[in-house]
């Protein structure tokens, strides 16, 4: 924790575990070391970076007006797979805002990474750490493979938990979700005791929010349950590697035995959330070009992987569910 601490201090970067996805982290008031994470995933500077804090209690100094609403969310979910969109505080430099007055903060669920934060001190902006718009890594090994040298330090805290990124909820006006995460709209209306809506678009720009994100090398297609055999054996037949996230309902079915790699869906939901990311990993190693994946149950946490393999598969495969046509990526 101390070397990667020092690390952090003398402006480098740092790969440190959360609950939800690694991070690739640097001290957020150094310009610099903050837009060599920029370079070093290839984001585009106008995409913010999410402030991982050691506390609540660090609220005041890095955000301006804060709302009670923003404590009593804390409160609850704090630390927690949920980050909170508010007005920036003057310290914070605009690079890590992607020029906005708004400041997106969350304090994570994992001992390693707010022993970190504690031994910092200060405010690591972090996004994932991967190159920008693939697979978010969920172990040291994602990280090596996709960052390689380009990391100063990785923290190692085993497999993440969560296994999808925090849920993003804009506090600037009235409470919105602005990205589907570890804590589920049903939780979070829970604690606030009204509706709360899900933005699709929003003049807040926050991680996460492009057409296509979280996407393995192969191309993913969407598909419901029912069809997931079907499209798999039709890609085959065309001569196509093809890879199966299989619905638990038929994992005791046989899918082509030509099928590149098939991979059962756990029952739990929460189970495929943590395993997702590890999931498109494994297809890209088995050199899989498609990859035909089912839809969850849209609540709870299936809302978030629902929206990462919308995202993975991109805006054409999302919307042609059950077509059966493909063309190479």
């Amino acid at each position: 924790m101390e070397c990667a601490a020092r690390t952090l201090g003398a402006g480098g970067l740092v790969a440190f575990p959360t609950e939800t996805v690694y991070g690739l982290g640097a001290d957020a008031e150094n310009v610099g070391a903050v837009e060599r994470v920029f370079t070093v995933k290839g984001r585009p500077t106008t995409h913010p970076l999410i402030v991982h804090l050691g506390g609540a209690h660090q609220l005041a100094e890095w955000a301006a007006d804060v709302p009670d609403t923003a404590h009593l969310i804390a409160e609850r979910f704090w630390p927690g797979p949920l980050t909170l969109v508010l007005r920036r505080a003057d310290r914070v430099p605009r690079v890590v805002t992607g020029g906005l007055d708004t400041i997106a903060l969350r304090v994570p669920d994992h001992p390693v990474a707010l022993r970190m934060l504690t031994a910092f001190g200060g405010g690591v902006a972090a996004p994932s750490a991967n190159r920008f718009g693939e697979v978010s890594p969920t172990t040291t090994r994602h990280v090596h493979e996709g960052l390689g040298a380009d990391v100063d330090y990785v923290l190692d805290g085993g497999p993440c938990s969560v296994g999808v990124e925090s849920a993003i909820v804009d506090l600037t006006g009235e409470p919105a979700i602005l990205r589907p995460g570890g804590v589920s709209r049903e939780d979070l209306e829970h604690v606030l005791g009204r509706a709360v809506s899900v933005r699709a678009k929003s003049a807040v720009r926050v991680p996460g929010q492009f057409p296509s994100h979280y996407a393995p090398q192969a191309r993913v297609l969407l598909v419901e349950p029912d069809r997931v055999p079907d499209e798999a054996e039709l890609l085959v037949a065309q001569g196509r590697r093809v890879g199966v996230l299989l619905p638990p309902e038929f994992a005791g079915d046989a899918v082509s035995s030509s099928a590149q790699h098939v991979i059962a869906v756990p029952d739990s939901a929460a189970q495929y959330a943590q395993r997702l990311y590890g999931f498109l990993h494994d297809f890209d190693r088995h050199g899989c070009e498609v990859v035909v994946a089912s839809l969850p149950a849209l609540e709870g946490i299936g809302s978030a992987i629902a929206d990462r393999l919308g995202r993975a598969a991109g805006p054409r495969d999302r919307a042609s569910r059950g077509s059966g046509r493909f063309s190479g990526r």
